[in-house]
């Protein structure tokens, strides 16, 4: 899994693309009103959903397009709109328990090894690489095999595959900071360690990390879809972007692709709309440093 903020070289050969994102265009603007209207669909699902999304009709079985099921039916009869819109309550949940599990955890990490330093520093970095060395999906197919299909457990595992990579950013910008004038400005007048690294110090990181936190959002969401199109996540009944792609096969077999195309692209234009948001807001941060 790569991380998005340590890719910003490849902008430079796509002027047009650098342009538009560092610009805060038209591409920024699509994805972050993309972003927020899948927020928005998620919070409203209930009322939005014209059918129960588990309501099995037979009679309606790969039924396309019509006035009824305006984004046709699946296999079962279920409807495809209405799963879409409950499905992302679950697609998106799932991706944020990850990011804020990962992220109030490694920057606790970062925080220590960062302004601690010593044999702290040295057990925390070492501790990071063991899990990062381990791939999380993995991780997260062990834990499911042993506590059972589910939400929770998947969640779980990859905060956990995800820790390394918000503690080392935040150590890295933490070691930066203690070395700056205001830090020993600060120890001078008698404020405490866990009042400066608070109060200040947290402060002046925080805007990078949650920069990542976003990217890590999109690959969290990739990842969770993946383990329900496998049959590792969400119970079966339970309405998922990666469980309807799973589901979707037989439909694809007849020649009915749409309830499997449709929970594809969604997937894909989320991953891509936190990963330009996230960059952007890397820019911005950066801009203002300098």
């Amino acid at each position: 899994m790569s991380t998005g903020l340590t890719q910003r070289p490849g902008l430079t050969r796509r002027p047009g693309l650098a342009r538009l994102r560092s610009a805060g265009g038209p591409l920024h603007l699509v994805c972050l009103g993309f972003a927020a209207l899948l927020v928005l669909a998620a919070l409203l699902a209930p009322w939005l959903a014209p059918y129960d999304p588990n309501a099995v009709d037979l009679g309606n079985a790969l039924a396309g397009p019509s006035t009824d099921h305006l984004l046709g039916a699946d296999a079962a009869g279920r409807d495809t709109l209405s799963r879409l819109l409950t499905g992302a309550r679950t697609s998106l949940l799932g991706p944020l328990g990850v990011v804020v599990f990962s992220t109030v955890a490694g920057l606790a990490v970062g925080l220590a090894a960062g302004w601690r330093g010593g044999w702290i520093d040295s057990v925390l970095s070492r501790s990071t690489e063991l899990v990062f060395a381990f791939p999380g999906m993995l991780l997260a197919i062990l834990i499911v095999s042993v506590y059972g299909e589910g939400l929770m457990a998947p969640v779980v595992a990859l905060a956990i595959a995800y820790l390394p990579y918000v503690s080392r950013l935040t150590r890295s910008l933490v070691l930066a900071e203690r070395t700056r004038p205001y830090v020993s400005a600060y120890q001078v007048q008698g404020h405490s360690a866990v009042q400066i690294c608070l109060r200040h110090v947290l402060p002046n990181t925080a805007p990078i990390v949650l920069a990542q936190s976003a990217v890590n959002f999109g690959y969290a969401l990739m990842d969770l879809a993946g383990l329900s199109f496998l049959g590792l996540g969400v119970p079966a009944l339970t309405p998922d972007w990666g469980r309807m792609v799973f589901d979707g096969q037989t439909a694809i077999q007849h020649g009915y692709p749409l309830s499997a195309v449709l929970p594809c692209a969604l997937i894909v234009l989320t991953v891509v709309a936190f990963n330009v948001v996230g960059e952007r807001w890397a820019d911005q941060v950066a801009r203002r440093s300098a």
